[in-house]
């Protein structure tokens, strides 16, 4: 391996030695020193009967942080000795420092000389409390070490600190904080869960979660100047999580007092408090655009039977708490009555008020098995003054929202495109749309007459509203790879895409009163920032910007557009990501990744295979977006449907034999692909079909399209979309030719299947079925299973040791290396 090549945006070369196989730390960063005294004694036996001694001293504590404020760096001198600064006080701290980048997982000593009284931490934890020599087990990855030392009057020691890494381990030493970026970065640190504007466009509501390593999270939320993003209120945990009243610009919650649940509001110029009211039900609260009373959904729940030997009654009955349902109540604020709205074995749930507080549009949805999409809604307007309830329609299939216009004259409906009897759908004959691509209609409420809004707009629809102020639809959308806020003129049926500082935008909100929004989201190559925007003025202001710490000393490797036309003929578009510091006269190994789902691989920094750590591990990442992703086109995703893996499998190859044809630096002998849940099938039916991959990792992938279409809580619902209208009863040729399983004995690629024992979705047998027909077919795997897991691994300590099996598997398959893998999984006679 060229070290200089991997490693050059750590170090300058002058700060390193390397000799038989030794660092010697050349250069350290100091701060000191810091004077102390000895304690008052009023013994010489503490509680213990132990005795004072002067190393005791070491003990006190001291802010790492020191270091980074002091900028003052030690230099060795020929015999790598580096001399610290003396203090005349009795005694003094010092604080020394450097950094260890590692190319990949081994062990090695940190030796120290020179020094009679210290403690060494590494990554800020303590891991030895005396001089001399820290075994330290080292990962792809750096680490700050950390010496903390206690001198007497007049010393003035010379230190001499060296690693010393087993076999071929490749190490560097570096006083400088840069480094690659790194899975903590992912998952440690202060995010944006949320954030809303006031009414008034003067302040914003910022609600965050901050993870620490190890996996403790807090939450808290703070009330922000829209001017300039200071903040002016902070409150601790979930339970007080604020949110605006509809037009007064003050915040609510909900906490439970002496009298019971209460709805409290918030001044957010002064925090002063008001109970607006008390002794409210257990529910969900919407508060009337007019502020005078409460719409509450209130769960009741169904009837029991004994757990231990149940009838299900359907397929969702295996579902916990799916025999419940939540009926709308009225709360009057004023008298404290409350009223219930909706009766029936159906929920009906709460979808909009007019804004003059006199309409509710609510809906509830009927089951309809025997035929897609397996749901019906029903729309419904009531009269909240009067009580009568009109029916807008019933029955209707592949709709999931609806919205007043500003006048209540009009909804805004969200759906597929096959809804009102297909006129918003824009596909090729003999294709199914995907019920996944969301597009818009405006149903007008006196003459019933449907509008499509977005029949001939690619980009699919996530979130949407119909602003009061301006009279504007505005809509999220995914875009590509890219998610986007969109203005929709209803009038003039205008799309038009409002520039935005973020390439995936994660929320917007809009102030009702004033031309004004606020958003955040991230990037490819940055975390989470909150933007202001003036509608008006189109300008916007960067409020918060969590980027900045959390990428503070990270140095990312680029990343690069890279579309290819297949041999269908379409342009299959994607990007790839670079090592930092990269050698285009270097072979990496590639590593393939693709969508799970129907959504395409967003550009986001921090996902669960977050591109630029493999980047930083000298890993070259392309991402491709295949067929039957939305985002490109109604037509483009209705690709997906009845496919599994047909046209989308081909393209995923072919881009991959191309992207190594156009870049000379990927080598083509190391190739990998991973993906999870339809993105795991993907990754499973991929090496039926090739054998240029070297390695690939599927988690929660699907190996049998029938055993997961009626095991998984959602499969035959998933199903609706990717095998509209096909069944295993009547499309037997898709449900075997296109699962793996059936093909096990093609695949001649090592695969690694992870998998939560817990998945409600995918059910564990998926990767069970495939992983035993390869053992028994004598094929190179392995499978790891995630004890308490769902779909998605959320325990902190099991997503660490998730993705490293991930990254172990492909240094031992893509860089030769078994090291890492080995450590995690070491080898058993049985």
């Amino acid at each position: 391996m060229n070290l200089k090549t991997v490693f050059t945006f750590f170090v300058l070369l002058t700060t390193i030695s390397l000799h038989a196989n030794e660092i010697s730390i050349k250069e350290l960063n100091y701060a000191g020193p810091y004077a102390i005294k000895k304690p008052f004694m009023t013994d010489t036996l503490d509680l213990n009967n132990k005795k004072y001694e002067e190393k005791d001293l070491l003990k006190n504590n001291l802010s790492f942080t020191n270091l980074e404020q002091s900028g003052t760096v030690l230099t060795a001198n020929s015999a790598n000795e580096i001399t610290l600064p003396s203090s005349s006080a009795d005694y003094a701290l010092h604080l020394l420092s450097f950094y260890l980048h590692s190319d990949r997982y081994g062990e090695g000593e940190l030796v120290i000389e020179g020094l009679e009284t210290a403690e060494v931490y590494v990554n800020n934890e303590l891991k030895n409390s005396s001089v001399g020599t820290t075994k330290l087990i080292v990962e792809p990855k750096s680490y700050h070490i950390i010496v903390k030392l206690l001198t007497l009057s007049g010393q003035q020691p010379t230190v001499k600190m060296a690693f010393k890494p087993e076999k071929d381990l490749q190490v560097l030493a570096s006083s400088s904080s840069k480094r690659q970026y790194m899975l903590s970065d992912v998952t440690d640190g202060k995010r944006i869960q949320s954030a809303s504007i006031s009414p008034d466009g003067k302040y914003v509501i910022v609600n965050y979660l901050t993870t620490l390593s190890g996996g403790s999270q807090f939450s808290h939320t703070e009330i922000v100047d829209r001017s300039n993003g200071h903040s002016l209120m902070r409150r601790e945990g979930a339970a007080t999580r604020l949110q605006w009243m509809p037009k007064s610009a003050k915040a609510y919650y909900t906490r439970q007092g002496l009298k019971g649940r209460e709805l409290v509001t918030v001044d957010p110029t002064n925090g002063g408090e008001v109970v607006l009211a008390s002794n409210l039900p257990d529910g969900g609260i919407r508060i009337a655009p007019t502020e005078d009373f409460l719409l509450v959904s209130i769960q009741e729940t169904g009837p029991e039977e004994r757990r231990d030997l149940q009838q299900i009654l359907e397929p969702d009955d295996r579902q916990p708490g799916w025999r419940n349902r939540s009926f709308i109540h009225k709360y009057d604020l004023k008298t404290g009555l409350l009223e219930r709205l909706t009766f029936g074995h159906l929920s009906a749930g709460i979808l909009d008020i007019s804004k003059d507080g006199r309409f509710l549009l609510f809906a509830n949805r009927e089951r309809v098995l025997t035929e897609r999409p397996f749901a019906r809604i029903n729309l419904y307007l009531m009269d909240l003054t009067t009580g009568d309830v009109e029916t807008i329609f019933e029955n209707k299939g592949f709709i999931n929202g609806a919205y007043f216009s500003p006048d209540a004259k009009q909804l805004l409906i969200y759906g597929s495109g096959e809804t009102f009897d297909n006129v918003g759908l824009k596909i090729n004959p003999g294709q199914t749309s995907s019920t996944s691509d969301g597009q818009l209609f405006i149903f007008n409420l006196a003459d019933r007459k449907v509008k499509p809004l977005t029949v001939d707009f690619n980009p699919s629809i996530d979130n949407y509203l119909w602003n009061a102020y301006d009279n504007m639809i505005y809509a999220m959308a995914k875009d590509r790879d890219y998610v986007r806020i969109y203005s929709i003129d209803p009038v003039k049926d205008v799309i038009r895409e409002l520039s935005c500082n973020e390439e995936v935008v994660s929320s917007f909100s809009l102030a009702t009163s004033a031309p004004t929004m606020v958003y955040f989201g991230m990037g490819a190559s940055n975390s989470l920032r909150l933007h202001a925007k003036d509608l008006k003025k189109n300008n916007d202001v960067c409020l918060i910007d969590l980027s900045a710490e959390i990428l503070k000393d990270i140095e990312l490797g680029e990343v690069k557009d890279w579309n290819f036309i297949s041999s269908f003929g379409d342009t299959i578009y994607g990007r790839y990501y670079l090592p930092p510091h990269f050698d285009p006269n270097k072979q990496y190994p590639l590593i393939v990744n693709y969508y799970g789902g129907v959504t395409p691989t967003a550009r986001t920094l921090e996902n669960r295979y977050s591109s630029h750590v493999y980047a930083g591990m000298g890993f070259v990442v392309y991402i491709v977006q295949p067929s039957g992703a939305t985002g490109f086109g109604q037509e483009f995703s209705a690709r997906h449907v009845n496919a599994w893996g047909k046209m989308t499998a081909d393209e995923i190859i072919e881009g991959t034999k191309k992207f190594c044809e156009a870049h000379s630096f990927v080598n083509k002998d190391k190739i990998g692909c991973m993906g999870a849940s339809y993105g795991g099938f993907m990754t499973m039916y991929l090496q039926t079909k090739t054998d240029i991959f070297a390695a690939a990792m599927s988690h929660a992938g699907i190996s049998d399209i029938t055993g997961y279409w009626g095991e998984g809580y959602w499969g035959y619902s998933y199903s609706d979309l990717a095998s509209a209208n096909s069944y295993p009863w009547n499309a037997t040729e898709m449900y075997v030719g296109q699962s793996p399983l059936y093909s096990a004995d093609k695949i001649n690629t090592p695969i690694l299947f992870l998998h939560g024992a817990a998945d409600t979705n995918v059910p564990i047998s998926e990767s069970i079925q495939m992983f035993t027909a390869l053992k028994l077919l004598g094929k190179e795997t392995a499978f790891v299973q995630v004890a308490g897991e769902d779909h998605h691994i959320l325990d902190y300590d099991k997503r660490i040791r998730w993705n490293n099996s991930i990254y172990a598997w492909f240094f031992k398959w893509l860089k030769d290396d078994s090291t890492w893998w080995d450590a995690l999984y070491p080898q058993k006679n049985l």
